[in-house]
C-alpha cells in the first residue's frame, strides 16, 4: 500500500483561521517489521532519531490501529503502545515513539494548531501527562481519517474547512474514549474487546464466531447479544464493514486492481465484493477508484506528498 503524506504551508491555513483549528499535516503509513523508524522521507522538521527525540511546535494526534510499540515523553515513564491507541503530542513537550521491531505498526497521524485546538486539548480528559488514550479498534476513527485523506486529495473549494470539521470529529471520538476509560471495564466489555482484537488481527480471513465464542466459554447467543450491545452491530456485520474499510483504503492508496483488492480483503469474488461495497457504502468501488485517479492528477496545491 502507498504511504500517504501531506504537509501544508502555514500561510495557506489562514483560510481556516476563523474556525480556530488549522490542519498542518496528515498521513498514513504501515511500517513493516525490522525496519528503521521513522521513515527517512519525512521532512527534516518532523524526522527524529530515537536517541534524541523531538519537540513539536504544534499538536499532533497519532492512531495505531495495528501493531505495537513504545512511547516516552518528558515527565512520564516509558509506556507500551498497544493496537487501538491514540497518542496525543503537545507543543513544546519532548517525546519519542517507535514501533516494536518484532511487530511493526500501522499509523495514522494529523498535525494541527489554532485557538480552538488549544481549547479542546485543555479539556479535563486530555493531558500532556496522560497522552495515551485507548480508543480500541474504532472503525469510525479510521473511516474519518480516510475521509480526511480523500478530502485533501479532492482539493475542492471547501476541503480545508471540511477537513477541520473532520479533525474535530476525531478529537470528539478520542474525548469520549478518554471519558469511558476512566470507568472500570465490565467482564462483558473485556471479552468483546478481546474478540474485536481477534477480528482485526484476522480481518481478511473467514471467522467462525460460534467457534470463537466457544473458545471464550460463552454461548454464541450471549456473545452476539453482548457484541451488539457494546458495538451497536453484530459481529458478522462488524467484520464485513472492517473488510470494506480496509478495501476502501487499498483503493485509495494502492494501484492494485479491484479483483486483487477483493481477494486481499477476503471476498470470494470481485462481483460479490462490488455488490457488498455498494450496499454498505452507497457507491461502487470502481467509482471511488475513478475519483481517486482524478484527484491524483490535479495540481496547483501547495501540499507535498511522497
Amino acid at each position: 500500500m502507498k504511504t500517504f503524506r501531506r504537509y501544508f504551508d502555514l500561510a495557506n491555513t489562514e483560510a481556516n483561521a476563523d474556525m480556530g483549528i488549522n490542519i498542518l499535516n496528515l498521513g498514513h503509513h504501515v511500517h513493516p517489521i525490522n525496519v528503521h523508524y521513522p521513515d527517512p522521507k519525512h521532512p527534516d522538521s518532523y524526522y527524529f532519531e530515537w536517541e534524541k527525540g523531538r519537540n513539536l511546535k504544534e499538536f499532533q494526534m497519532l492512531y495505531i490501529p495495528n501493531g505495537s510499540g513504545f512511547f516516552e515523553a518528558n515527565g512520564m515513564k516509558p509506556q507500551k503502545v498497544d493496537a487501538g491507541t491514540v497518542i496525543l503530542l503537545y507543543p513544546g513537550v519532548w517525546h519519542r515513539y517507535k514501533p516494536n521491531p518484532k511487530t511493526g505498526w500501522e499509523e495514522y497521524w494529523i498535525g494541527f494548531s489554532g485557538n480552538y485546538a488549544h481549547y479542546l486539548l485543555e479539556q479535563e480528559c486530555f493531558s500532556p501527562q496522560n497522552p495515551l488514550i485507548k480508543v480500541g479498534f474504532n472503525s469510525e476513527f479510521t473511516n474519518t481519517f480516510s475521509k480526511l485523506m480523500l478530502a485533501v486529495e479532492n482539493k475542492d473549494d471547501s476541503y480545508r474547512k471540511f477537513s477541520s470539521f473532520l479533525l474535530i470529529q476525531l478529537l470528539g471520538i478520542a474525548y469520549t474514549s478518554a471519558l469511558i476509560s476512566k470507568n472500570k471495564k465490565t467482564k462483558k466489555e473485556t471479552l468483546v474487546e478481546s474478540i474485536i482484537e481477534e477480528i482485526h488481527t484476522n480481518w481478511n480471513k473467514h471467522l467462525d464466531f460460534k467457534l470463537i465464542s466457544a473458545k471464550q466459554n460463552v454461548s454464541y447467543v450471549w456473545f452476539r447479544k453482548a457484541f451488539k450491545e457494546i458495538t451497536g452491530t453484530s459481529p458478522n456485520q462488524y467484520h464485513i464493514m472492517l473488510k470494506i474499510r480496509k478495501a476502501e483504503q487499498q483503493i485509495q492508496e494502492s494501484n492494485l486492481t479491484l479483483s486483487e483488492i477483493a481477494y486481499n480483503s477476503g471476498f470470494e469474488s470481485e462481483s460479490y465484493f462490488s455488490r457488498i461495497f455498494k450496499q454498505k457504502m452507497g457507491y461502487n468501488p470502481s467509482e471511488l477508484r475513478k475519483i481517486n485517479i482524478s484527484a491524483s492528477t490535479k495540481s496547483g496545491d501547495t501540499s507535498h506528498s511522497s
